[in-house]
């Protein structure tokens, strides 16, 4: 008994490195990348094995066809490459030269643009092991590869049946204030079918709201016991609480939807003024989707390819801050680049940015980069125990016997 606890405290002294489930795209032609596990798209990328595909769509921004070909690569729980699997270990099927076939070109919209599908599994591939995944996508008709390299999606595939059992419980009553500005996440872990005699076999990452610029990861649990483990009291889980997320909905061009201020047409784009985003002293109640978002119009038919593309006006009401303050949300693919950058108009006392983005709903939050790297919230967003947040849990696992982590374990708490 004394070894199992020796191992399983070992498992959270090891310091790993920067984990990030992030979609990246390299070419500016591709627009509106999404990956969805089924017809969940308030959640993450996530299914089982042998259930719901995975389903990645993405707009070219040109009416030619190209040859689009995917690679799939199985990652581990760093999500680097498990370069000791070879593809028949986690695929059956071909991997590097199917071309995504399912395209639809758009039809009477101001912006022309090719739309792709691609589901995971099909009659090409099909996965076989749990764990993470990454998605290349390639321009065939590129001179070499690097220069056809269009973007990158990432998703998680969890055992078809959970190998371990997960309880979860946010509080508002955490170990630094009560029903003030944290809550805190509580958590129970059944291993008891796991074989853990070494210290890297286990990780576990925690997120707040699909975010991974705040990921928790391999939090020291604070009671063990044979087979289980518990944090009730562990200050890694305590969370700033924030806000609901923003929101608006883009769905007509001939008039304003919810939260839109102004549409104008300026001969060459559609111009949309979002409502100007003001200070929230309080907390009110609004079931936003935590920085999700959904594709469709006002006829809410053929939205992959009668949408509409808009320069999109975002504004923020509030002092000048001593950090960088960027859009975030599943859109932004949790990436802090440039186009989601505000700039501060001393005049106005406000941020602004401007976006091409295609018509849905879409949420979103504001955040400040600092100098150091460190990522905040805004003073102006607040802080409400009573804020809707929802967490995610992955748990990974690699036995004596592996070549790389599965992900035995996946809970969500909303």
């Amino acid at each position: 008994m004394k070894q199992l606890y020796t191992i399983i405290s070992l498992l959270f002294l090891f310091t790993y490195p920067a984990w990030a489930q992030q979609h990246e795209i390299f070419n500016q032609r591709i627009r509106t990348l999404q990956v969805v596990g089924g017809t969940n798209w308030l959640s993450l990328p996530v299914s089982s094995l042998g259930g719901e595909p995975i389903h990645i769509d993405f707009d070219d921004m040109t009416h030619d066809y190209h040859r689009y070909s995917y690679k799939i690569e199985h990652c581990d729980a760093n999500w680097n490459v498990s370069s000791s699997l070879f593809e028949s270990d986690y695929m059956r099927g071909f991997n590097g030269n199917q071309m995504i076939e399912d395209v639809e070109q758009s039809i009477n919209t101001n912006h022309p643009y090719t739309h792709y599908h691609l589901a995971i599994p099909n009659a090409d591939c099909q996965l076989t092991m749990s764990g993470n995944y990454r998605l290349t996508v390639y321009d065939d008709n590129a001179e070499n590869e690097e220069e056809g390299k269009m973007f990158t999606a990432c998703w998680m595939i969890t055992e078809p049946q959970p190998l371990v059992k997960l309880k979860l419980e946010a509080t508002s009553t955490t170990d630094i204030d009560i029903q003030k500005d944290h809550q805190q996440l509580k958590m129970e872990l059944d291993h008891s079918q796991l074989r853990i005699t070494h210290p890297n076999q286990l990780n576990i990452v925690v997120l707040q709201n699909g975010r991974w610029d705040n990921a928790v990861i391999n939090p020291k649990p604070d009671y063990l016991s044979a087979g289980k483990m518990s944090w009730q009291h562990v200050r890694a889980l305590i969370f700033d609480a924030g806000n609901e997320y923003r929101k608006f909905e883009f769905l007509d061009t001939d008039h304003p939807t919810m939260g839109i201020d102004a549409i104008d047409w300026d001969g060459s784009d559609y111009q949309v003024k979002i409502m100007t985003d003001s200070p929230r002293p309080n907390y009110v109640y609004d079931e936003a989707a935590k920085g999700s978002f959904y594709i469709r119009n006002s006829d809410n038919v053929e939205n992959n390819n009668t949408c509409e593309y808009a320069q999109i006006h975002f504004t923020l009401k509030a002092p000048k801050l001593p950090g960088d303050v960027y859009l975030n949300a599943d859109w932004t693919y949790g990436r802090f680049l440039p186009e989601y950058r505000m700039e501060y108009d001393e005049m106005t006392k406000t941020y602004h940015a401007r976006l091409f983005m295609k018509q849905g709903y879409y949420s979103y939050q504001y955040l400040m980069k600092m100098e150091d790297g460190s990522i905040r919230l805004l003073p102006s967003e607040g802080n409400f125990y009573q804020t809707q947040n929802k967490y995610n849990v992955l748990v990974y696992y690699r036995a004596q016997s592996d070549r790389t982590d599965r992900l035995v374990g996946y809970g969500e708490l909303k």
